[in-house]
């Protein structure tokens, strides 16, 4: 059964107008600077930074108060100049599989307005999938994507990125301090295994607060996940691709979903700027790409437009050179689509076609789909539509 929380207890500490700076984004070098405005000397910047950037991502905690080995004085400097923001919990909704999705409320911007975004958590036997958004809205406006129906508003800070994989430990209990709640972790060890930039936004128009957000994810002193088990999707800006495997040097997926120019311009508009061929010379130059690192190329099956054989064996060709695996994605619907799934005959003879030719292409199974989060399905503004549906839960409890 879905179930809706209406209201989630806000973190500890949490201020929604507080003017303090949260220190969480921060590189190592820009909270050795922060260091300095809490009238550290220079000598003990950067060893006092590594303190702290213990203690807010192998810890995870939520006041300066925590951090034990830190002398009270410095502690209470730090508490009046600094906060460790995470943002408000606006609902957690539970999928009737296990999925859950949050709609995140940030901290005030520089005018005042508070912005929403979504992110969800997957849970797997081995695994926990962690999908994160990047922008509120977006730009792009993919045809097929209930985000690209909600207009772009503006890009999150790195703290805001790196916040939403805090915000998902502290609810799934994945701290190391959690394991006495939370005893029986995947296999794996850790609830939250793999983050995917498929969330809400176009990480690549965001290039430098991903960019900081994801060094803090894959630090090893830090909340510590391989760049192996971090997963950025572009919808093909061509001209950051390069730049990304430099940078960035995470796992890469490519938005595609379809396999000619005139069915991508539909599909996915930023395609009349950087065309298949020139998304693909890119995508073969990415540095890092081999055989143990491919690159995921995602491709939404929806019926009647990009599904069939032909499709397939276009995509087979397209693909030559490049070391890949592709998605399937079955289509998942939302209010005042123009699209259908493909009935699963058609994809199954699709995802054959593409083995034989030594492409993995798995089926994604739908996950989250009662509670429109799956994939495609994000949009912030679709919880504020079930408004009413959350005053009527609050007037029973």
């Amino acid at each position: 059964m879905t179930t809706l929380l209406s209201t989630v207890e806000a973190p500890p500490r949490y201020i929604p107008n507080d003017p303090r700076p949260t220190l969480l984004g921060l590189t190592r070098e820009g909270l050795a600077e922060a260091m300095g405005r809490a009238g550290v000397p220079e000598k003990q910047r950067r060893m006092r930074a590594g303190q702290v950037w213990h203690w807010l991502y192998q810890r995870g905690v939520t006041s300066f108060a925590e951090m034990t080995n830190i002398a009270k004085d410095l502690r209470q400097r730090l508490e009046e100049t600094f906060i460790i923001g995470r943002p408000e919990i606006v609902t957690e909704q539970t999928s009737n599989d296990g999925t859950k999705k949050w709609l995140l409320r940030l901290a005030p911007d520089e005018r005042g307005a508070r912005h929403e975004v979504e992110m969800v958590y997957i849970p797997e036997e081995d695994r926990g999938t962690l999908c994160i958004s990047s922008q509120v809205g977006c730009t792009l406006t993919c045809t097929f994507c209930h985000t690209g129906t909600q207009k772009l508003v503006r890009n999150l800070t790195a703290g805001e990125i790196v916040a939403q994989v805090m915000t998902a430990r502290d609810r799934v209990k994945d701290w190391p301090q959690d394991i006495e709640a939370n005893p029986t972790p995947p296999l794996s060890g850790r609830y939250i295994t793999n983050v995917v930039l498929m969330g809400m936004g176009e990480p690549l128009y965001n290039f430098d607060n991903v960019k900081d957000a994801m060094e803090i994810v894959s630090d090893g002193e830090g909340i510590s996940l391989s760049k192996r088990r971090i997963t950025l999707s572009t919808s093909g800006v061509v001209p950051e691709i390069q730049r990304a495997g430099d940078e960035i040097g995470t796992m890469l997926a490519i938005s595609l979903h379809g396999t000619t120019d005139e069915i991508r311009d539909k599909l996915v508009p930023l395609n009349k700027k950087y065309p298949i061929k020139e998304l693909l010379t890119a995508c073969r130059s990415y540095p890092g790409a081999s055989n143990a690192r491919r690159i995921t190329f995602e491709y939404v099956m929806l019926k009647g437009v990009n599904d069939t054989p032909a499709d397939a064996k276009r995509l087979v060709q397209l693909l030559k050179g490049i070391p890949a695996k592709v998605n399937l994605i079955p289509f998942n619907p939302w209010p005042g689509t123009q699209y259908e799934c493909s009935e699963w005959d058609t994809i199954e003879v699709f995802a054959e076609i593409l083995n034989r030719a030594g492409y993995a292409s798995p089926v994604r199974t739908p996950r989250g789909r009662d509670i429109m989060a799956a994939c495609g399905q994000l949009k912030s503004e679709s919880q504020k539509l079930r408004a009413k549906e959350r005053i009527a839960l609050d007037a029973t409890q």
